[in-house]
C-alpha cells in the first residue's frame, strides 16, 4: 500500500505537468492558465454548494434521530473532490468533478463499500 501511495504522489504530478505543458503548447499559455484557474474557482464553488447540502442532510438526520452515515460519507467525498479541483491539473480536475456530482459519488461509494466489506470479511475469515 505504501508503495502504491509513493507511486501515486510521484507519477500523478509528472503526468499532470506533461499534460499541462502539451496543452500549453497546443492552445497557449494564457488559455491554459485560464482553464486551471477557472476549474479551481468552479470547483471551489461547487464543493461549497454540495457541502451545504450535506450539512443540511446531516442536520435533518440528527433531528430525526437517524445516524447520518450516508451524508458523512458524501461529505468526505466532496472534501476530497474539492481538494482535487484545487490541485492544478487536468486529471485531478476530472476526478474532482466526478466526486462532486452525485452519480459519480454513488459509484465511488458503491465501490468503496464493497471493498471495505470484502476487507472486513477477509479479516473475520482468518479467525
Amino acid at each position: 500500500m505504501f508503495f502504491k501511495l509513493i507511486l501515486l504522489f510521484t507519477i500523478t504530478p509528472i503526468v499532470e505537468l506533461a499534460i499541462l505543458i502539451k496543452l500549453g503548447q497546443e492552445i497557449g499559455l494564457l488559455p491554459t492558465l485560464a482553464i486551471v484557474i477557472a476549474t479551481g474557482i468552479l470547483g471551489a464553488s461547487l464543493a461549497k454548494w454540495q457541502g451545504w447540502g450535506v450539512i443540511r442532510r446531516i442536520r435533518e438526520d440528527l433531528e430525526n434521530a437517524r445516524m447520518p452515515a450516508q451524508a458523512l460519507f458524501d461529505g468526505l467525498l466532496i472534501l476530497v473532490g474539492g481538494a482535487l479541483l484545487l490541485t492544478p491539473g487536468i486529471i485531478t480536475d476530472l476526478a474532482g468533478f466526478f466526486l462532486l456530482i452525485p452519480p459519480g459519488r454513488r459509484l465511488v461509494q458503491t465501490y468503496l463499500k464493497r471493498r471495505f466489506k470484502k476487507s472486513i470479511e477477509t479479516r473475520f475469515d482468518r479467525f
